[in-house]
C-alpha cells in the first residue's frame, strides 16, 4: 500500500541499523533468506541488500489476518522448502519463444541469472541501453544508485525478499528525446524443482523519451517433467521523468503448479504517461501488485489487466495508485474469468488528496464466472478529499446469460462454440491493447483453448 509521496528506500538509517542481533520472527522467511543470499556483490549494491535482508529477519508472511492479504492463502506456499538452484544444475530446459518483433532486443534470465547465450541486443538504436545490472557500464553505475530498491514500497515482504537475494537484474535505460520503436522482450524463466527465482527489472525513461517493453515469466520444465512447484518472486521499478512515455506488457505463464508473487512499481514525473497491459494465466497462486505514485502534476496512467484461471488456480491483484498532482488521468480496467474452482481477486485503491484537484479517475473490475463453484473478491476503492474530480468505479460479477447463448444457437452455431465465442469477446477487449501482433496472437490462441 501507498502510504507517502517521497520514496521509502531500503538503505535508511533505520533499516541499516538493524542487525543480526535481532530475533528471527518468522522461521520459515528466515530459512527462504537462508537459501537466497548468495555471493559479495558491488559494495553500493551489499549494503542494499544487507538492508533488505534485516528487513526481512524482522517480518512476517503475510497471513489471512493482514487486510492486505485477507483472501489469498499462502499456507501451501509454506509448505515447501524452495531453494536457490544455479542454472548448471538444471538437468532440461524448455526453450523460450521468441517475439519476431524483438528477435535482436531480447534478455532472458534463468532463475534470475542473466542468459547471455539466449539474449540478444544488437537491433537497438542508440540512446537506449538494453543489458543486465552485472554488465553494467561504470557511467551508468552511478546512476542506477538513484533508482535500484528506491521506490515506494520498497519495505514489503516479498520486495525486500527479493532485494536481499537479487543475483542480477535487467536494466532499460532511454536516454532523453529518444523514441524506441522497437519493443524490449524480457523473458524470466524458472526452472528446477522447488526452485525459488528472484527475477529483477529497473526501467528508467529520461525526459521525452518513449519505449515499450514485454516481460513474460514462464516455465522452463520440459512437458515430459513430474509435477513439481516452484517459486518466483519478482520486482520491477519503472522510473518515468518528465514528458516521458513508457509502454509496458507484463504476461504471467507459470506451470500451475507454481508460485507467482510479482511487484510493478512505477514513479510517474509530470506529463508523463504509463500504460500497462498485464495478463495472468499461469501459476496456482498468482499475484500482481502493482503500484503508482505520481510525483507531478497531468500524468496519464492507464492499467488494463485480465486473467484466465481454472482448476483451482489463485488470481490476485492488488493495485494502489496515489495521484498527488492536479490534473491526473487513470483509467482501470480489470477483467477476470474463472472457471471450475478457481478463485479471482481484485483489490484496488485510488488515492485523491486534497492537492490533486481536477483528477479524472476510472477504475472497473468486471469478472465472468463459468460455474457455480467459481468463487471472486472484489474491493475497488477510492479515497478522495479534493472536492474538484471526477472518480468513479465499480464492480460487476456475472454468468455467460442463457439468452446469448440460445440467440448464437438459433443462427447456426452449437453451444459449446456459443461458449467460446462469448469468452473471446469478454476478454479480446484487453488483449486487443497490446502493440505486440505476434503476443497478441499468441494470447488470443489461449483464449480459444481455454
Amino acid at each position: 500500500m501507498i502510504t507517502q509521496v517521497s520514496p521509502s528506500p531500503i538503505p535508511n538509517s533505520n533499516v541499516v541499523s538493524l542487525t543480526s542481533t535481532l530475533l528471527d520472527r518468522d522461521a520459515y522467511l528466515t530459512g527462504l533468506l537462508n537459501n537466497v543470499v548468495v555471493g559479495e556483490t558491488q559494495h553500493w549494491l551489499q549494503e542494499i541488500k544487507q538492508g533488505a535482508a534485516n528487513w526481512v529477519r524482522h517480518s512476517i508472511l503475510p497471513t489471512n489476518r493482514d487486510e492486505e492479504w485477507r483472501f489469498t492463502d499462502l499456507s501451501k506456499l509454506k509448505q515447501i522448502n524452495f531453494k536457490n538452484v544455479e542454472t548448471r544444475h538444471v538437468a532440461s530446459l524448455r526453450q523460450p519463444q521468441i517475439l519476431p518483433e524483438a528477435q535482436n532486443s531480447r534478455l532472458v534470465f534463468i532463475n534470475g541469472v542473466y542468459a547471455s547465450e539466449l539474449s540478444a541486443v544488437s537491433g537497438l538504436p542508440e540512446g537506449i541501453l538494453v543489458t543486465n545490472l552485472t554488465n553494467l557500464p561504470e557511467e551508468y553505475t552511478v546512476k542506477a544508485q538513484e533508482y535500484l530498491a528506491q521506490a515506494e514500497g520498497a519495505l514489503e515482504v516479498f520486495t525486500a525478499l527479493n532485494t536481499a537475494g537479487m543475483q542480477d537484474a535487467a536494466v532499460i535505460w532511454v536516454s532523453k528525446n529518444v523514441v524506441v520503436e522497437t519493443p524490449i522482450h524480457l523473458v524470466y524463466i524458472t526452472a528446477g524443482e522447488s526452485a525459488i527465482s528472484l527475477p529483477r527489472c529497473l526501467v528508467v525513461a529520461d525526459t521525452g523519451s518513449q519505449v515499450s517493453f514485454v516481460e513474460e515469466y514462464v516455465t522452463g520444465k520440459m512437458p515430459v517433467e513430474q509435477e513439481s512447484s516452484y517459486f518466483t518472486n519478482a520486482v520491477t521499478e519503472i522510473w518515468l521523468a518528465d514528458n516521458a512515455s513508457v509502454s509496458h506488457t507484463r504476461v504471467q505463464k507459470e506451470d500451475f503448479s507454481a508460485f507467482h508473487v510479482g511487484k510493478t512499481a512505477v514513479t510517474q514525473a509530470r506529463y508523463s504517461r504509463y500504460t500497462c497491459n498485464a495478463i495472468n494465466i499461469g501459476a496456482s497462486l498468482g499475484r500482481h501488485n502493482l503500484e503508482i505514485l505520481q510525483t507531478g502534476e497531468q500524468t496519464e496512467t492507464t492499467l488494463n489487466g485480465l486473467a484466465m484461471i481454472k482448476g483451482t488456480q489463485v488470481a490476485d491483484m492488488h493495485s494502489a495508485i496515489a495521484l498527488n498532482h492536479p490534473n491526473g488521468v487513470c483509467k482501470q480496467l480489470q477483467k477476470n474469468i474463472v472457471g471450475d474452482k478457481g478463485h479471482s481477486i481484485f483489490n484496488g485503491k485510488v488515492f485523491v488528496p486534497k492537492p490533486a484537484q481536477q483528477t479524472d479517475a476510472a477504475q472497473l473490475n468486471r469478472n465472468l464466472m463459468l460455474t457455480s463453484k467459481a468463487r471472486v473478491d472484489t474491493k475497488p476503492q477510492l479515497e478522495i478529499t479534493a472536492d474538484n474530480v471526477k472518480c468513479a468505479h465499480g464492480a460487476t460479477v456475472s454468468q455467460l446469460e442463457d439468452d446469448e447463448i440460445f440467440y448464437l444457437q438459433s443462427r447456426g452455431i452449437d453451444e459449446n462454440s456459443s461458449r467460446h465465442l462469448l469468452i473471446n469477446a469478454f476478454a479480446t477487449e484487453i488483449i486487443n491493447n497490446i502493440s505486440v501482433t505476434s503476443l497478441r496472437d499468441n494470447l488470443l490462441n489461449e483464449v480459444k483453448q481455454f
